[in-house]
């Protein structure tokens, strides 16, 4: 019988992350991506039309829909928000 111990994360980024610096940066990337994304099913738009609007090509925006996270700065997250209108906003807690 195994004496395997089971490690517990807060986060799925937690797990993944070699350090706490870079699962904060996942967190924040994978929530601009989901709002990002809800924001354009809302619209109804095309993938094509969702680029357009956030002046992004059409494979890149399958990519942010798709959830592709490793292919997106937070600095190019934040442009497309800014380019559908939107002002991010990052609020700071104690870990």
């Amino acid at each position: 019988m195994s004496n395997t111990e089971i490690e517990s994360f807060g986060s799925v980024w937690d797990a993944i992350a070699d350090t706490p610096a870079e699962a904060a940066n996942l967190k924040l990337r994978s929530e601009l991506m989901e709002q990002i994304g809800t924001i354009i099913a809302e619209q109804g738009w095309t993938q094509r039309e969702a680029a357009t609007h956030c002046g992004v090509t059409q494979p890149r925006m399958n990519d942010l829909l798709r959830g592709r996270i490793s292919r997106f700065s937070l600095d190019a997250l934040v442009n497309i928000a800014s380019a559908l209108g939107l002002c991010v906003q990052v609020r700071l807690a104690a870990a």
